[in-house]
């Protein structure tokens, strides 16, 4: 059976990542984008990872531009802008798809583990995915649920 921790995405220097690296943590994954009207929400999910990484939540994001091409084309371009803009210094991953018959291995895992309102495809930027210590896709929230809405539920897992 296929687990979160098969999964090797690579970070945006070109570092590959094994998710197994958060083994017993916490992990908050969210497709961003850096020119949407959700990007404010990077604020918020630097906060959570702020206020609860030494208690094991690691927030990961996967930047992508499938949506009306709402992200930047070069990674160094999207760190530094989360960066400058946000203060993010939680993971950020490649831009990858995250539906679609291109979509990440890791996005089609999460979309089949857990299904959204229209069903398992994500509509949009800022889909966020809760995984518990062991590894369990437990939550999955619409792109407008503010990341302080998620405090509750991590709460729970920590």
């Amino acid at each position: 059976m296929v687990s979160i921790y098969d999964f090797e995405p690579t970070l945006a220097n070109g570092v590959v990542e094994p998710l197994n690296t958060y083994h017993e943590k916490v992990i908050l994954i969210v497709n961003t984008a850096s020119k949407c009207g959700f990007t404010p929400q990077f604020e918020g999910l630097q906060e959570l990872y702020k206020e609860y990484k030494d208690d094991g939540l690691v927030v990961l994001g996967f930047p992508c531009g499938q949506f009306m091409n709402q992200e930047f084309e070069d990674e160094k371009d999207i760190v530094q802008f989360c960066q400058v803009n946000y203060g993010v210094d939680f993971p950020m991953f490649e831009k990858v798809d995250v539906k679609g018959r291109d979509a990440h291995p890791l996005f089609q895992f999460l979309t089949n583990e857990k299904k959204g309102i229209f069903g398992g495809e994500i509509k949009w930027n800022f889909t966020k995915f809760l995984i518990d210590r062991e590894g369990n896709v437990v939550k999955r929230y619409a792109p407008n649920t503010k990341p302080e809405k998620i405090k509750k539920d991590i709460e729970k897992y920590i």
